[in-house]
């Protein structure tokens, strides 16, 4: 089967999504809350597409709308907005209302429970979490959280569509951070409290990090291109010990790369 993609939302996931999905030849809709929003979108997703080989027709393939309305011929559908329960509910519901019957409803949560958002959705037979990587386009990994009620048919659904668009679907268990944020943020924030003790300049834990594990990106560039509000909710979610530094640079708005400055500055 050949899914019909909607994504509600327009930040950096839902458009890396798009892509994705777009440049596996998949008809998709993403849907921003406002026409600002649904130009930052196109132009990200044209950006993103004209990375690929077939840019033109993966850029073809993605339409934005504004009215969520026009998700609902979907066959599967993806909610991609912040972070946070109270954020989610209104909308998932919302979703669910819009959507057919045998449509697949999904959320990118990084950290929720995917049983809990199943049951606020009220679809927990046909709900699924949907865990994509940033930049989705580049990274391979999905996570593929059931709620306890998720049917046969949203499982295997599930599992071909991470195939169709070229990722690789691991199924997990519905725990606090799932698997890879579960285990990657406590070793994030040690290396933040690290740095704040030590008084060691950023560029130089992420150096020795680099050099000395083998790591593409060093723990507080990591945190930059997370963002310090995102990194914080995920944090909290799995109960970490969260340094001061990082709250002061979110009390500062210092939240990484998408606003100019966190542990680096990016306004040069």
């Amino acid at each position: 089967m050949s899914e019909t993609l909607g994504i509600a939302g327009s930040g950096t996931i839902a458009c890396g999504l798009a892509v994705a999905a777009a440049g596996s030849g998949h008809d998709v809709k993403l849907r921003a809350r406002s026409e600002e929003s649904a130009a930052k979108a196109r132009a990200s997703i044209e950006k993103q597409c004209g990375r690929l080989e077939n840019a033109e027709a993966a850029l073809a393939n993605v339409q934005v709308v504004t009215d969520l309305a026009e998700l609902a011929d979907r066959s599967f559908v993806v909610e991609a907005i912040a972070e946070e329960y109270d954020a989610k509910t209104p909308l998932l519901q919302e979703l669910a209302g819009l959507i057919g019957e045998d449509t697949v409803l999904a959320s990118t949560t990084s950290s929720l429970s995917v049983n809990e958002l199943a049951s606020r959705a009220g679809l927990a037979d046909r709900f699924v979490g949907f865990h994509v990587f940033n930049p989705v386009p580049v990274m391979k990994l999905i996570e593929i959280v059931y709620p306890d009620a998720a049917g046969e048919d949203t499982k295997s659904r599930s599992r071909e569509l991470c195939e169709a668009i070229g990722k690789t679907g691991v199924e997990v268990p519905d725990t606090p951070g799932f698997v890879v944020n579960r285990l990657l943020f406590p070793y994030l924030f040690d290396a933040a409290k690290f740095q704040q003790e030590t008084g060691l300049e950023p560029e130089a834990v992420d150096t020795c990090m680099k050099l000395g594990a083998g790591l593409p990106m060093g723990p507080l560039a990591l945190l930059d291109y997370v963002g310090m509000d995102v990194s914080i909710a995920i944090g909290e979610q799995i109960d970490a010990d969260i340094p001061q530094n990082c709250r002061d640079l979110l009390a500062a708005g210092k939240l990484g790369r998408k606003s100019g400055a966190g542990f680096y500055d990016y306004s040069k």
